[in-house]
């Protein structure tokens, strides 16, 4: 028998993601670590990748910044998170207190593995 699984996730992970636009200069920033003058799409995907909530800013906010902006402004959508995973982008005590404190899931930082060449 199948079992099915809840729509919501107890597991999330954050990850942006600076593009180049056509707008007008007042919609787009620039990301000096991209090299990216644009905007910066912020993503909260499932473990199946699946998008839980978008946030799209200029491309001069911080990962941080505009990861706390999304789960603000979809918190309902994270009732029953309690794991957030997220790259070197959101490293820092301040960004996990702050989700802590809003949708009270513990941050866990995703350390990039280095394979020795041979």
């Amino acid at each position: 028998m199948a079992q099915k699984r809840s729509v919501y996730t107890s597991f999330i992970i954050l990850d942006a993601q600076s593009v180049k636009n056509t707008d007008p200069a007042e919609s787009s920033g620039y990301d000096g670590g991209k090299k990216v003058s644009g905007i910066k799409r912020h993503l909260a995907v499932d473990i199946n990748g699946l998008p839980m909530a978008v946030h799209v800013t200029t491309a001069n906010v911080s990962e941080r910044d505009g990861a706390n902006a999304l789960l603000a402004l979809n918190k309902s959508q994270f009732d029953l998170v309690q794991r957030v995973m997220a790259d070197g982008g959101y490293t820092g005590n301040n960004f996990a207190q702050s989700v802590q404190a809003m949708i009270n899931a513990e941050v866990i930082i995703a350390k990039q593995s280095v394979v020795p060449c041979q």
